[in-house]
């Protein structure tokens, strides 16, 4: 099984392109805090390389903004290419699967409501409140 799920904040806007027949894939990078430091250390963070295709990148076009906190789903393939240096480049990126908010827009970072960062223009959309 291939799965993967991270918790972190985008490390700048999604970078959202459009394709030959209205495809549209965005790519973004997550600041994911390592789990554990060590004592007197500050925390460290792993940057992840993410791609959305379809309505995610979508809804990325739309929230996915620097700072935001989210909840990603996915899949982790790799690849390579050869660089113009003839070098062999090797990759390895998300597929993101399903995203969502991971705070509240009044929480302010701490995240403990579990909700998400809900821009104010999707809240009039939501059944409840």
């Amino acid at each position: 099984m291939n799965k993967v799920i991270l918790l972190g904040r985008m490390t700048r806007d999604a970078e959202v392109r459009r394709g030959e027949s209205d495809s549209i894939f965005a790519r973004f990078s997550l600041a994911v805090d390592r789990r554990f430091k060590k004592d007197g250390e500050e925390q460290t963070a792993d940057f992840i390389n993410c791609v959305a295709f379809g309505k995610t990148a979508e809804f990325l076009e739309k929230f996915g903004h620097k700072g935001v906190k989210f909840i990603v789903e996915g899949r982790i393939p790799t690849g390579s290419y050869t660089n113009k240096d003839g070098v062999k480049i090797y990759t390895t990126d998300i597929v993101v699967e399903n995203i969502e908010f991971a705070e509240s827009k009044n929480s302010g970072g701490s995240g403990d409501s579990g909700f998400g960062n809900i821009p104010e223009e999707m809240e009039a959309e939501m059944p409840f409140r």
